[in-house]
Protein backbone atom coordinates (compact mmCIF):
# COMPACT_ATOMS: atom_id res chain seq x y z
CA UNK A 1 0.00 0.00 0.00
CA UNK A 2 1.65 3.40 -1.03
CA UNK A 3 2.17 6.23 1.58
CA UNK A 4 -0.06 8.20 0.24
CA UNK A 5 -3.21 5.96 0.74
CA UNK A 6 -1.93 5.50 4.31
CA UNK A 7 -2.82 8.69 6.86
CA UNK A 8 -0.54 6.73 9.35
CA UNK A 9 2.39 4.48 8.95
CA UNK A 10 4.76 2.85 12.29
CA UNK A 11 8.07 1.85 11.51
CA UNK A 12 10.33 0.30 14.05
CA UNK A 13 9.23 2.33 16.79
CA UNK A 14 10.59 1.38 20.11
CA UNK A 15 9.52 3.04 23.39
CA UNK A 16 11.13 2.09 26.58
CA UNK A 17 10.93 2.89 30.53
CA UNK A 18 13.98 3.01 32.66
CA UNK A 19 13.49 1.93 36.31
CA UNK A 20 15.85 1.01 38.62
CA UNK A 21 15.19 -2.55 37.88
CA UNK A 22 16.87 -1.75 34.12
CA UNK A 23 15.61 -1.06 30.94
CA UNK A 24 11.41 -2.46 29.50
CA UNK A 25 11.24 -2.44 26.23
CA UNK A 26 7.29 -2.06 26.23
CA UNK A 27 7.30 -0.96 22.73
CA UNK A 28 9.90 -3.46 20.51
CA UNK A 29 10.05 -2.61 16.63
CA UNK A 30 6.56 -2.44 16.51
CA UNK A 31 5.48 -1.37 12.49
CA UNK A 32 2.06 -1.51 11.02
CA UNK A 33 0.18 1.81 8.91
CA UNK A 34 -3.68 2.52 8.85
CA UNK A 35 -4.93 3.38 5.47
CA UNK A 36 -7.09 6.72 5.38
CA UNK A 37 -11.02 6.72 6.29
CA UNK A 38 -9.98 3.25 8.02
CA UNK A 39 -10.18 1.51 11.36
CA UNK A 40 -7.17 -0.57 12.13
CA UNK A 41 -8.28 -2.66 15.74
CA UNK A 42 -4.60 -3.41 17.82
CA UNK A 43 -5.40 -6.10 20.07
CA UNK A 44 -3.52 -8.32 23.00
CA UNK A 45 -3.57 -9.31 26.33
CA UNK A 46 -3.14 -6.39 28.94
CA UNK A 47 0.83 -5.96 29.24
CA UNK A 48 1.20 -6.56 25.29
CA UNK A 49 2.22 -2.82 24.49
CA UNK A 50 -1.09 -1.98 22.74
CA UNK A 51 -1.74 1.24 25.14
CA UNK A 52 1.97 2.57 25.25
CA UNK A 53 1.76 2.06 21.62
CA UNK A 54 -1.10 4.85 21.44
CA UNK A 55 0.93 7.22 23.69
CA UNK A 56 4.10 6.91 21.76
CA UNK A 57 2.17 8.26 18.77
CA UNK A 58 0.80 11.49 20.63
CA UNK A 59 4.08 11.72 22.58
CA UNK A 60 2.12 11.40 25.71
CA UNK A 61 4.57 9.18 27.36
CA UNK A 62 5.46 9.76 31.34
CA UNK A 63 8.61 10.14 32.80
CA UNK A 64 11.14 7.43 32.56
CA UNK A 65 8.74 6.61 29.33
CA UNK A 66 11.19 7.69 26.06
CA UNK A 67 10.60 6.73 22.40
CA UNK A 68 14.06 5.29 21.88
CA UNK A 69 13.64 4.70 17.97
CA UNK A 70 11.67 4.32 14.99
CA UNK A 71 9.34 6.31 12.54
CA UNK A 72 5.61 7.50 13.33
CA UNK A 73 4.65 8.57 10.20
CA UNK A 74 1.23 10.74 10.12
CA UNK A 75 0.03 12.44 6.50
CA UNK A 76 4.06 12.06 5.68
CA UNK A 77 5.32 13.86 8.90
CA UNK A 78 7.97 11.69 11.17
CA UNK A 79 6.08 12.84 14.39
CA UNK A 80 9.61 11.38 16.59
CA UNK A 81 11.20 14.55 15.03
CA UNK A 82 9.03 17.40 16.36
CA UNK A 83 9.23 19.57 18.82
CA UNK A 84 7.03 19.32 21.88
CA UNK A 85 5.28 22.95 20.96
CA UNK A 86 4.31 21.24 17.37
CA UNK A 87 2.76 18.00 19.06
CA UNK A 88 1.09 19.86 20.64
CA UNK A 89 -0.76 21.77 17.85
CA UNK A 90 -1.31 18.14 16.42
CA UNK A 91 -2.95 16.75 19.63
CA UNK A 92 -6.35 17.22 19.50
CA UNK A 93 -6.61 19.21 16.68
CA UNK A 94 -5.42 16.55 13.75
CA UNK A 95 -5.01 13.59 15.92
CA UNK A 96 -7.38 13.16 19.29
CA UNK A 97 -7.64 10.38 21.81
CA UNK A 98 -10.07 8.56 23.94
CA UNK A 99 -8.90 7.44 26.97
CA UNK A 100 -9.86 4.87 28.87
CA UNK A 101 -12.02 5.02 32.18
CA UNK A 102 -13.95 8.47 31.78
CA UNK A 103 -14.58 9.09 35.16
CA UNK A 104 -10.77 9.90 35.91
CA UNK A 105 -10.55 11.16 32.62
CA UNK A 106 -12.79 14.10 33.04
CA UNK A 107 -11.85 16.69 35.66
CA UNK A 108 -14.58 16.73 38.30
CA UNK A 109 -13.61 20.74 38.89
CA UNK A 110 -14.22 21.75 35.51
CA UNK A 111 -18.35 21.51 34.06
CA UNK A 112 -18.55 19.30 30.84
CA UNK A 113 -19.04 21.94 28.65
CA UNK A 114 -16.09 23.89 29.83
CA UNK A 115 -13.88 20.70 29.22
CA UNK A 116 -15.00 20.66 25.69
CA UNK A 117 -14.79 24.43 25.12
CA UNK A 118 -11.25 24.26 26.17
CA UNK A 119 -10.16 22.55 23.09
CA UNK A 120 -11.82 23.93 20.61
CA UNK A 121 -10.69 27.49 22.08
CA UNK A 122 -7.25 26.72 21.51
CA UNK A 123 -6.91 24.86 18.59
CA UNK A 124 -9.41 26.90 16.73
CA UNK A 125 -9.19 30.11 18.46
CA UNK A 126 -13.05 30.79 19.20
CA UNK A 127 -14.21 32.99 21.32
CA UNK A 128 -15.92 32.00 24.48
CA UNK A 129 -19.70 32.21 23.60
CA UNK A 130 -18.70 30.94 20.21
CA UNK A 131 -17.00 27.75 21.79
CA UNK A 132 -19.79 27.14 24.09
CA UNK A 133 -22.42 26.87 21.57
CA UNK A 134 -20.09 24.24 19.79
CA UNK A 135 -19.79 22.76 22.74
CA UNK A 136 -23.74 22.26 22.81
CA UNK A 137 -23.63 21.29 19.26
CA UNK A 138 -20.71 18.64 19.87
CA UNK A 139 -23.10 17.06 22.50
CA UNK A 140 -25.80 17.20 20.34
CA UNK A 141 -23.66 15.06 17.75
CA UNK A 142 -23.05 12.56 20.41
CA UNK A 143 -26.83 11.76 21.33
CA UNK A 144 -26.67 13.44 24.86
CA UNK A 145 -30.28 14.48 24.95
CA UNK A 146 -30.95 18.50 26.65
CA UNK A 147 -27.58 19.51 25.60
CA UNK A 148 -28.21 22.95 26.42
CA UNK A 149 -28.23 22.18 30.13
CA UNK A 150 -26.03 18.90 30.54
CA UNK A 151 -23.50 21.99 29.04
CA UNK A 152 -23.14 23.20 32.45
CA UNK A 153 -22.98 20.09 34.62
CA UNK A 154 -20.28 18.42 35.91
CA UNK A 155 -18.90 14.85 35.44
CA UNK A 156 -20.46 13.55 38.21
CA UNK A 157 -23.86 14.42 37.06
CA UNK A 158 -23.63 12.46 34.67
CA UNK A 159 -23.90 8.42 33.86
CA UNK A 160 -20.96 6.18 32.90
CA UNK A 161 -22.10 6.23 29.15
CA UNK A 162 -22.88 9.77 28.63
CA UNK A 163 -19.48 10.51 30.52
CA UNK A 164 -17.92 8.44 27.38
CA UNK A 165 -20.10 10.53 25.36
CA UNK A 166 -18.71 13.43 26.69
CA UNK A 167 -14.85 11.96 26.08
CA UNK A 168 -15.95 11.59 22.09
CA UNK A 169 -17.40 15.26 22.02
CA UNK A 170 -13.92 16.62 23.20
CA UNK A 171 -12.11 14.37 21.22
CA UNK A 172 -13.99 14.91 17.98
CA UNK A 173 -14.50 18.82 19.12
CA UNK A 174 -12.05 20.14 16.30
CA UNK A 175 -12.58 17.71 13.20
CA UNK A 176 -9.09 15.22 13.88
CA UNK A 177 -8.47 13.61 10.57
CA UNK A 178 -7.54 10.46 13.05
CA UNK A 179 -9.07 9.04 16.29
CA UNK A 180 -7.59 7.09 19.08
CA UNK A 181 -9.91 4.99 20.81
CA UNK A 182 -8.17 3.41 23.71
CA UNK A 183 -10.46 0.61 25.44
CA UNK A 184 -13.49 3.03 25.08
CA UNK A 185 -15.99 0.59 26.72
CA UNK A 186 -14.37 -0.46 29.34
CA UNK A 187 -16.55 -0.40 32.40
CA UNK A 188 -19.93 0.48 30.41
CA UNK A 189 -22.87 -2.59 30.57
CA UNK A 190 -23.41 -4.27 27.40
CA UNK A 191 -25.96 -2.18 25.65
CA UNK A 192 -24.13 1.19 26.56
CA UNK A 193 -21.19 -0.18 25.06
CA UNK A 194 -23.03 -1.31 21.84
CA UNK A 195 -24.50 2.32 21.57
CA UNK A 196 -20.88 3.90 21.68
CA UNK A 197 -19.26 1.63 19.50
CA UNK A 198 -22.40 2.62 16.47
CA UNK A 199 -21.63 6.51 17.65
CA UNK A 200 -17.95 6.13 16.95
CA UNK A 201 -18.40 4.14 13.88
CA UNK A 202 -21.71 6.78 12.67
CA UNK A 203 -18.99 9.81 12.90
CA UNK A 204 -16.22 8.08 12.01
CA UNK A 205 -18.31 7.95 8.65
CA UNK A 206 -19.93 11.76 9.04
CA UNK A 207 -16.35 13.35 9.37
CA UNK A 208 -14.54 10.61 7.24
CA UNK A 209 -12.10 9.59 9.83
CA UNK A 210 -9.25 7.08 10.39
CA UNK A 211 -9.59 5.45 13.36
CA UNK A 212 -7.27 3.30 15.63
CA UNK A 213 -8.91 0.86 18.19
CA UNK A 214 -7.16 -0.53 20.96
CA UNK A 215 -9.21 -3.42 22.37
CA UNK A 216 -9.04 -7.25 24.16
CA UNK A 217 -12.34 -7.49 22.76
CA UNK A 218 -12.27 -9.66 19.39
CA UNK A 219 -15.72 -9.50 19.14
CA UNK A 220 -16.05 -5.18 18.84
CA UNK A 221 -12.76 -5.57 16.38
CA UNK A 222 -15.08 -8.41 14.26
CA UNK A 223 -17.71 -5.62 14.63
CA UNK A 224 -16.00 -2.49 13.87
CA UNK A 225 -12.23 -2.78 12.54
CA UNK A 226 -11.09 -2.97 8.79
CA UNK A 227 -7.59 -3.97 9.54
CA UNK A 228 -5.78 -6.11 12.69
CA UNK A 229 -3.12 -5.66 14.02
CA UNK A 230 -2.19 -8.11 17.19
CA UNK A 231 0.52 -7.45 19.71
CA UNK A 232 2.20 -9.56 21.97
CA UNK A 233 4.86 -8.68 24.30
CA UNK A 234 5.60 -5.34 23.06
CA UNK A 235 5.91 -6.68 19.55
CA UNK A 236 3.39 -6.90 16.39
CA UNK A 237 2.60 -10.83 15.91
CA UNK A 238 -0.30 -10.74 12.91
CA UNK A 239 -1.03 -7.94 10.84
CA UNK A 240 -4.15 -8.72 8.24
CA UNK A 241 -7.17 -7.19 7.05
CA UNK A 242 -10.12 -8.23 9.61
CA UNK A 243 -11.87 -10.66 7.36
CA UNK A 244 -8.57 -13.10 6.72
CA UNK A 245 -7.70 -12.74 10.23
CA UNK A 246 -10.88 -14.39 11.34
CA UNK A 247 -11.09 -16.81 8.74
CA UNK A 248 -7.79 -17.50 8.47
CA UNK A 249 -5.25 -16.75 11.17
CA UNK A 250 -1.86 -17.47 10.99
CA UNK A 251 0.01 -16.89 14.00
CA UNK A 252 -0.57 -19.48 17.08
CA UNK A 253 -1.11 -16.34 19.43
CA UNK A 254 -3.69 -15.17 17.14
CA UNK A 255 -5.30 -18.78 17.18
CA UNK A 256 -5.34 -19.05 21.17
CA UNK A 257 -7.05 -15.33 21.40
CA UNK A 258 -9.77 -16.87 18.85
CA UNK A 259 -9.88 -20.12 20.47
CA UNK A 260 -10.28 -18.75 24.18
CA UNK A 261 -13.90 -16.61 22.79
CA UNK A 262 -17.36 -17.91 23.48
CA UNK A 263 -19.06 -18.70 20.68
CA UNK A 264 -22.56 -19.73 20.98
CA UNK A 265 -21.80 -23.07 18.59
CA UNK A 266 -19.78 -24.27 21.54
CA UNK A 267 -19.85 -25.58 24.44
CA UNK A 268 -18.28 -23.70 27.36
CA UNK A 269 -16.05 -25.95 28.92
CA UNK A 270 -14.85 -26.93 25.26
CA UNK A 271 -13.13 -23.17 25.14
CA UNK A 272 -9.10 -23.44 25.18
CA UNK A 273 -7.45 -21.24 27.24
CA UNK A 274 -3.58 -19.82 26.39
CA UNK A 275 -1.94 -21.57 28.53
CA UNK A 276 0.72 -19.48 30.50
CA UNK A 277 1.48 -16.07 31.18
CA UNK A 278 2.80 -13.17 28.99
CA UNK A 279 6.24 -12.72 29.88
CA UNK A 280 8.34 -10.38 31.94
CA UNK A 281 9.66 -7.44 30.21
CA UNK A 282 12.45 -7.78 32.34
CA UNK A 283 12.66 -11.56 31.61
CA UNK A 284 12.13 -11.91 28.07
CA UNK A 285 12.78 -15.18 26.03
CA UNK A 286 15.26 -15.40 24.29
CA UNK A 287 13.83 -16.72 20.70
CA UNK A 288 10.25 -15.84 19.49
CA UNK A 289 8.48 -14.62 22.58
CA UNK A 290 5.48 -16.64 22.47
CA UNK A 291 7.69 -19.61 22.32
CA UNK A 292 6.64 -20.41 25.98
CA UNK A 293 3.14 -20.91 25.70
CA UNK A 294 3.25 -21.75 21.72
CA UNK A 295 2.00 -25.80 21.05
CA UNK A 296 3.73 -25.38 17.90
CA UNK A 297 7.25 -24.10 19.20
CA UNK A 298 10.42 -26.02 18.41
CA UNK A 299 14.01 -25.62 19.19
CA UNK A 300 14.73 -22.84 16.41
CA UNK A 301 11.75 -20.78 17.95
CA UNK A 302 12.92 -20.87 21.29
CA UNK A 303 16.54 -19.45 20.15
CA UNK A 304 15.64 -17.24 17.44
CA UNK A 305 13.10 -14.52 17.12
CA UNK A 306 11.62 -14.15 13.68
CA UNK A 307 10.81 -11.09 12.01
CA UNK A 308 7.54 -9.74 10.97
CA UNK A 309 7.39 -10.99 7.16
CA UNK A 310 5.10 -9.27 4.70
CA UNK A 311 3.34 -11.56 2.59
CA UNK A 312 1.91 -10.21 -1.23
CA UNK A 313 -1.38 -9.76 0.40
CA UNK A 314 0.37 -7.04 2.29
CA UNK A 315 -0.50 -9.29 5.50
CA UNK A 316 2.50 -9.58 8.02
CA UNK A 317 3.25 -12.50 10.65
CA UNK A 318 6.64 -13.04 12.85
CA UNK A 319 6.46 -16.83 13.10
CA UNK A 320 8.93 -19.23 11.91
CA UNK A 321 6.06 -21.76 10.83
CA UNK A 322 5.90 -19.82 7.80
CA UNK A 323 9.66 -19.78 6.60
CA UNK A 324 12.15 -21.81 4.89
CA UNK A 325 13.88 -21.82 8.39
CA UNK A 326 11.28 -23.80 10.00
CA UNK A 327 12.81 -27.05 11.31
CA UNK A 328 8.99 -28.43 12.91
CA UNK A 329 6.75 -30.46 11.85
CA UNK A 330 5.36 -29.18 8.04
CA UNK A 331 2.15 -30.50 8.59
CA UNK A 332 1.75 -28.64 11.56
CA UNK A 333 -2.09 -28.06 13.20
CA UNK A 334 -2.31 -24.74 14.75
CA UNK A 335 -5.65 -24.81 15.46
CA UNK A 336 -6.47 -27.59 17.73
CA UNK A 337 -8.67 -30.53 17.35
CA UNK A 338 -11.92 -29.48 19.28
CA UNK A 339 -12.41 -26.08 17.87
CA UNK A 340 -11.20 -24.30 14.57
CA UNK A 341 -10.31 -20.55 14.41
CA UNK A 342 -12.52 -19.60 11.80
CA UNK A 343 -14.78 -17.01 13.40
Amino acid sequence: MSSSENILEIRELQTSFYTDEGEVKAVDGVSFELPRGKTLGVVGESGSGKSITALSILNLLSKPGKIKGGEIRFKGQNLVELSEKNMRSIRGNDISMIFQEPMTSLNPTYTVGKQIMESIQIHQGLGKREAKLKAIEMLKLVGIPSPEKRVDQYPFELSGGMRQRVMIAIALSCNPDMLIADEPTTALDVTIQAQILDLIRELQNKLHMSVIMITHDLGVVAETCDYVAVMYAGQVVEYADVRTLFRKPRHPYTVGLLNSLPRHDIDQDKLTPIKGTVPSPFNMPTGCRFAPRCPAATELCRTKLPELETDENKNQIRCWIYSDEWDGDPEVNIYGEERTAKG
